[in-house]
């Protein structure tokens, strides 16, 4: 496999991207790519991110885990500074040797469980060619695996893991049996996000992924959590659903279409439980598979999150019971479309 794409060459392309955001008008290209960046954003935007460098550990990660650290330098890389040479270079640097340490040499499983896995492959894969592999380990004494090495890695973990579960999807362990269609979204969409970078994925791994939340959805667009009927509706699981079966482009099944719709009725609804979560997934889904409504919603969600942002840059979601570290990544990240850098967000 080549591991030889260039850093300098995807930054090019990263701030055409940029550029081309900023300077698109209202009545042409940002029906598709964006336009101007309120002040409100930026702002907003910028206070979270010097939050989230200043509570960012010795050790390079956030909240001790593997996935929030993910969600923090996915966060970063966000904000269309140099991933190499930007004000945050060194900080994703920390956070993906953190992840990269965390990781099982052997059998590839970052730990501590497939959230965190998940989560963490997916960072790897947006890092990868963005981070250059030359100044990752740059002055460290204990130098570790390549983010391409630690990528296919997790990408061999995850299959098996699916290998081995009669359900082909994924739930707490890399040894579970049984599945939930919040654990297999998050490690689906890093499986996604390896594919999209140029990382072999077996198709066999997709489409298994794919039965197993066409065989959850209901025509209704709810998405049930383990098991039919499980735990009843939910804002989280349709959007999931949605933003996976658009990222696999399965965008003519029925299942897709159910959640579509369901996503067209419920988009400004307060979720009732996991928001971050929700407004994560929301976000990224509404952005897939129902661009017109999150045109409106990506400037309500701005008005609401620089409204809830403390002066220290946190930014707590009401009713939310995880830590600010998670809370401020899933936030930013959940405004950070506006910018559709992160190679995931591409539509």
């Amino acid at each position: 496999m080549n591991h030889k794409r260039s850093p300098l060459r995807l930054f090019s392309l990263v701030a055409g991207a940029v550029t081309l955001a900023l300077t698109s008008n209202a009545s042409g290209q940002d029906l598709k790519y964006g336009a101007p960046i309120p002040a409100v954003h930026r702002t907003m935007f910028d206070k979270g991110l010097d939050y989230l460098k200043g509570s960012q550990r010795k050790d390079g990660g956030w909240a001790g885990s593997a996935g929030v650290t993910g969600i923090c330098v996915m966060a970063l890389l966000a904000s269309g500074e140099d991933p190499n040479f930007g004000r945050y270079a060194e900080n994703i640097r920390m956070g993906v040797r953190s992840i990269i340490r965390r990781q099982d040499g052997d059998t590839g499983f970052i730990q501590t469980g497939m959230y965190e896995h998940g989560f963490a492959m997916l960072t790897l894969a947006d890092c990868y060619g963005a981070v250059d592999e030359r100044m990752l380990w740059l002055g460290e004494d204990d130098k570790g695996r390549s983010i391409a090495e630690a990528l296919e890695l997790a990408v061999r973990c995850a299959v098996t893991s699916q290998e081995n579960n009669p359900t082909k999807a994924w739930r707490y362990s890399p040894d579970s049996t049984d599945a939930d269609t919040s654990a297999a979204g998050a490690v689906l969409m890093g499986l996604l996000g390896a594919r999209n970078a140029g990382v072999a994925v077996p198709d066999s791994s997709i489409d298994g992924a794919v039965e197993y939340f066409v065989s959850q959805t209901m025509r209704t667009g709810n998405v049930n959590y383990s098991g039919f009927g499980g735990m009843g509706d939910s804002h989280a699981r349709s959007a999931i659903c949605a933003l996976v079966l658009a990222i696999a482009k399965r965008q003519d099944l029925e299942s897709y279409k159910a959640v579509q719709e369901y996503l067209s009725k419920t988009w400004d609804a307060t979720p009732w439980n996991h928001p971050a979560y929700t407004l994560y997934y929301r976000s990224q889904a509404l952005f897939q598979v129902q661009y017109e409504i999150w045109r409106k919603w990506t400037q309500e969600n701005t008005v609401l999150l620089a409204e809830l942002q403390n002066e220290d840059g946190s930014i707590p979601i009401k009713g939310a019971s995880s830590g600010l570290e998670f809370q401020t990544g899933m936030a930013l990240l959940s405004a950070g479309l506006n910018y559709c850098l992160l190679p995931i967000y591409e539509r």
